[in-house]
């Protein structure tokens, strides 16, 4: 029998709709790789979004098979297809003020702090959560404030976007008229139809590409507030307790850090009390 014919044994899914060989097996090794590199959980349902995302990369590699593809990525260990594989399984779905109930909070929280202030958005996707962060913290402390917002986030691709920090009119639109005024360039010309975030705001976010799941990495503590929202629904339980158990020494006495809407640390992690609606605060340990 030969290769082909494995693979359709296997379960490939070549069809007249789908152009690339595509097993079981090369589904199984993708959910493996992309769990060792990047901490990701892949759902079996997620098979569908699998051969769509990386298939354009197997496209541009001029191959015909998702083995192939993967065989050669494996062979070129921390080489740079790792990064464009890694980019492409990555969910980049955010908006400017996304779950504004954490924002007040955030804002009751720095008012009259002692400078300068240190906010971690540790999942920065294409920029608009630290962005968003940026607006409120001039808007509450004023515009000769100290302060600084690390955004952070695995996906090189969705960072360069970031720092453009040049977004769809009517993504920005969303938003009201005195922050659009004050915070955005609208476009003309070529650029009509998009607007840029000003550069006072835009000077405040210092992007940099970090993975939470290598035991490597490392930031500069500490925080007044670390947001990681719909970053660990991603990760299994595991994972999760591990980032928790570096996040709690990276945040001040009383900081906070804040989660997405649908994730809850109460019984993954002993380091944080839930204070709110998903925010906790780290429990310091002594020596």
């Amino acid at each position: 029998m030969n290769n082909d014919l494995e693979r359709y044994a296997a379960g490939s899914t070549k069809t007249p709709e789908r152009d690339l060989l595509f097993s079981d097996a090369d589904f199984e090794r993708i959910r493996e790789l992309i769990y060792r590199r990047a901490g990701i959980v892949l759902a079996s349902h997620k098979r569908d979004m699998v051969y769509s995302r990386v298939g354009r990369r197997v496209r541009q590699q001029g191959l015909l098979s998702f083995h192939d593809y993967l065989t050669r990525l494996e062979r070129e260990t921390g080489g740079p297809e790792w990064e464009a594989f890694t980019n492409t399984l990555t969910t980049n779905l955010t908006a400017f003020f996304r779950e504004a109930h954490h924002f007040p909070l955030l804002a009751d929280h720095v008012r009259g702090r002692p400078g300068p202030i240190r906010v971690w958005s540790a999942g920065a996707s294409t920029g608009e959560e630290p962005y968003s962060l940026a607006m409120l913290l001039l808007e509450t402390l004023g515009d000769k404030a100290k302060f600084e917002i690390l955004a952070t986030d695995i996906d090189t691709d969705a960072l360069n976007r970031a720092r453009l920090g040049v977004y769809p009119l009517a993504q920005v639109q969303k938003l009201d008229e005195q922050r659009r005024r004050r915070f955005f360039q609208r476009g003309s010309g070529a650029r009509a139809g998009f607007a840029r975030v000003r550069p006072e705001v835009a000077s405040r976010v210092r992007f940099e590409t970090l993975n939470l799941v290598t035991p490597g990495w490392k930031v500069d503590p500490p925080f007044d507030a670390i947001f990681c929202r719909n970053v660990m629904i991603y990760f299994d339980r595991d994972t999760q307790a591990r980032v928790l158990e570096r996040f709690a020494p990276l945040l001040k006495s009383d900081g906070l850090l804040f989660a997405g809407h649908s994730e809850s640390f109460s019984y993954i992690s002993d380091r944080f009390l839930l204070r709110g609606q998903t925010v906790y605060r780290p429990v310091h340990t002594k020596g």
